[in-house]
């Protein structure tokens, strides 16, 4: 599609101007029709089926960054360590966070442009012809618009999560992928932990028997953080997030047990169940802060989600999921994963454990279950993304495999379909969460294709041969 083009498509369904889909009128006008947009699945017949697709092999990858605040500079130092990949391209709202990032590059082979200045510097970066990937890693409300833009101009989209904050959205990543051709991944990074990589072998080859019951979380106390009002969150953009009350954050405890359950790709969530406390700390914290400094006074008349939420999904095929979030708690730092089957168990946080029975295998028994199954992609680049680093070297684990795939032309381990049911899950709780914890529909992004897509291949079969300077 040329540009032109492009800006006509782009402009007719109101990314043109606006740049994103109106925020909180979006989130306010879709609410009420959740229940039917959660059926919009039913009967749908995809244009092209994305899930297993394998975009042609492209040797050197050539990418533009967007959002180099938080979680873009640690992007760009990873991937400024694989090899076939060119960094051709930087942006930012803010001039000085671009210099900053471009500076990380000085003694590297990497000379990107840069875009900065207004809020759509994004467009013209992405509107380049010597792009074929954008990793995007701005605030929220941002991430489909761009991902929409970015495959409509002819670009592979990467983002980090939530891609998506409702199910519009989700389903114009969903139909723009398939359209386009172009893939769509979530980055989420949790896949490609260590303990997660391994229960994902292990209940592969039927270490656990029958999965029958999976658990994931993402809790982390960052009160502190979303309130802080220098050197936090630009323009405070997650505490405004916390107006919305349900699991906001569903993917980092969610991605890595649904690969396990693999759902979109032999099972797939039926329906959900959501539940939230009251808020016992947000709204206070509000106030306190007001006290002392105006700045928090129209954030103290705010009403804000409740501290702890847990969701429930029954699968078609008889499974449940449980998705808890909480990130305004004092407890301890937890991502909980558990994995519950009818011949074993297996929990991580605060420990990483495994049982066969009611008592946890002894630590020499553990470590010979790491042996024997630890993932191929472990054994690779383990070992280096540990002294790469991101999150224990997860991070960089996910960006070497979305690489090793692209050169390769191969599959990408998340396409746009759990791109959208991983997300969708934060508007469905909301709902669920609004009405009494009644239960909702999980729409079927894949037109009924969950039932004879392929698993996730763990392996490297086709692939692994991308080299990593250290």
């Amino acid at each position: 599609m040329k540009n032109n083009q492009r800006r006509e498509f782009l402009k007719s369904t109101g990314l043109v101007g606006l740049g994103l889909f109106g925020a909180g009128s979006t989130l306010a006008n879709e609410f009420e029709n959740r229940p039917l947009q959660a059926k919009k699945g039913v009967n749908r017949i995809q244009s092209f089926n994305m899930s297993g697709f394998a975009a042609p092999k492209i040797d050197t990858v050539r990418v533009g960054i967007v959002g180099l605040g938080m979680r873009g500079p640690g992007a760009v130092d990873r991937l400024s360590k694989i090899e076939n990949v060119e960094i051709k391209a930087l942006c930012d709202l803010l001039p000085e966070r671009v210099e900053k990032a471009k500076a990380q590059l000085k003694d590297t082979p990497h000379k990107p442009d840069v875009y900065s200045g207004n809020a759509y510097s994004w467009k013209e970066m992405m509107d380049r012809d010597d792009l074929d990937l954008i990793y995007i890693a701005t605030p929220w409300e941002w991430h489909t618009p761009m991902a929409v833009y970015a495959m409509e101009a002819g670009k592979h989209a990467a983002c980090e999560v939530p891609i998506a904050r409702t199910l519009e959205e989700c389903w114009q990543l969903v139909e723009t992928s398939e359209r386009t051709k172009k893939h769509c991944m979530q980055l989420e990074n949790c896949c490609y932990d260590f303990f997660e990589l391994m229960t994902l072998k292990m209940a592969r080859e039927g270490y656990f028997g029958e999965v029958l019951h999976v658990e994931g979380a993402y809790i982390h106390d960052l009160l502190a953080l979303n309130f802080k009002k220098d050197g936090g969150y630009q323009d405070m953009w997650r505490l405004k997030e916390n107006y919305r009350d349900g699991n906001l954050y569903a993917t980092h405890g969610l991605g890595p047990i649904c690969q396990i359950l693999n759902i979109n790709r032999g099972d797939q969530m039926d329906f959900l169940t959501s539940t939230s406390t009251n808020d016992f700390s947000m709204h206070a914290e509000a106030m306190k802060l007001a006290e002392k400094d105006n700045f928090f006074a129209s954030y103290a008349q705010k009403n804000f989600r409740g501290n702890m939420n847990t969701s429930m999904v029954k699968t078609k095929n008889g499974k449940t999921i449980m998705i808890q979030h909480d990130v305004s708690s004092p407890r301890p730092y937890s991502r909980l994963h558990v994995v519950s089957g009818t011949e074993g168990y297996a929990q991580k946080y605060p420990e990483a454990k495994v049982s066969k029975g009611h008592g946890w295998l002894k630590d020499e028994e553990f470590k010979d279950l790491e042996t024997k199954y630890t993932p191929e992609i472990i054994q690779k680049v383990g070992e280096l993304a540990k002294k790469v680093g991101g999150h224990g070297g997860m991070d960089f684990m996910m960006d070497w495999r979305l690489i090793d795939c692209l050169r390769n032309g191969l599959p990408l381990d998340q396409d746009v379909y759990d791109a959208a049911l991983w997300s969708c899950v934060s508007p469905l709780s909301e709902w669920s969460v609004a009405n009494r914890s009644n239960s909702i529909d999980v729409p079927d992004f894949t037109g009924g294709n969950w039932k004879t897509n392929a698993p996730v291949n763990i392996t490297l079969a086709g692939g692994g041969n991308t080299g990593v300077r250290v």
